[in-house]
């Protein structure tokens, strides 16, 4: 069989506000064909599952269509620093990652900061450089959490916050394939409180609420963006206030 790698790229992107964007980079040789002509690398009918996945609109999915893929695992924690700054706790964590010679997480230079690897299983190794986490020899058991803090929250003046997560997608050449993504938000009740989201509840994006904090388990192709918006206590229904989340 001839040796087979790749150079092609592989984009699994995910972003918890406008500070947050991960990239998701595959890279080296295409498998060669007998002739000495490269190919698609040696797996089943991957030409014609490239034909047709999703081309970038948001479809959301059944949890069952998305068992198995990339999953991207965050918990954010909102303070009343945050309401002062922007920045909030961040610990993220990533399963079921492709199993890749090489790949980078990459975040928004001036969005992060104190940037740690918590936890790198069946890696062959992952280091920080600058705004980005640096993998080689991806395992087919791989998990990696970090932990930093994010400038995602933004004050809209007034009264009104706005904790806006994404793009997140996970890309291959002009396609995107199913991934999943969770966030657990904890916010200070004694100081705000929720008064919009987007998306909306529906199948596929599940949201759960209680008094101090939001669970969110979504399931999806394309690109999702999500906002979830924030009233100080005593300042009056500002909800009417907020601008449309928007895509980008």
């Amino acid at each position: 069989m001839p040796e087979s790698t790749w150079r092609t790229r592989l984009h699994a992107v995910a972003g918890l506000g406008g500070g947050l964007a991960l990239l998701w980079t595959v890279q080296g040789l295409a498998a060669a064909g007998d002739d000495g002509s490269e190919g698609w690398p040696d797996e089943p009918d991957l030409a014609e599952q490239v034909a047709a996945v999703n081309d970038g609109e948001l479809a959301f999915i059944p949890a069952a269509a998305a068992e198995g893929a990339h999953t991207h695992l965050n918990r954010i924690r909102i303070t009343a620093e945050s309401l002062e700054g922007g920045w909030v706790s961040l610990v993220q964590c990533h399963e079921h990652l492709d199993a890749v010679p090489a790949a980078q997480i990459l975040f928004r230079a001036g969005g992060i900061r104190d940037l740690t690897i918590d936890e790198a299983r069946d890696i062959g190794h992952a280091w920080v450089e600058g705004h980005s986490v640096q993998l080689e020899d991806v395992g087919a058991d791989a998990r990696l959490c970090l932990h930093a803090e994010s400038r995602a929250l933004y004050a809209l003046g007034d009264g009104l916050y706005r904790l806006r997560n994404g793009p997140y997608m996970r890309r291959f050449l002009d396609g995107y394939y199913p991934m999943r993504v969770a966030l657990a938000i904890d916010y200070p009740a004694e100081l705000i409180h929720l008064v919009g989201q987007s998306p909306a509840t529906q199948s596929g994006f599940d949201v759960h609420t209680t008094t101090h904090g939001i669970d969110v388990d979504a399931t999806f192709e394309g690109r999702l963006v999500t906002c979830f918006d924030f009233c100080s206590n005593g300042s009056g229904d500002c909800a009417p206030m907020a601008p449309p989340c928007g895509g980008e």
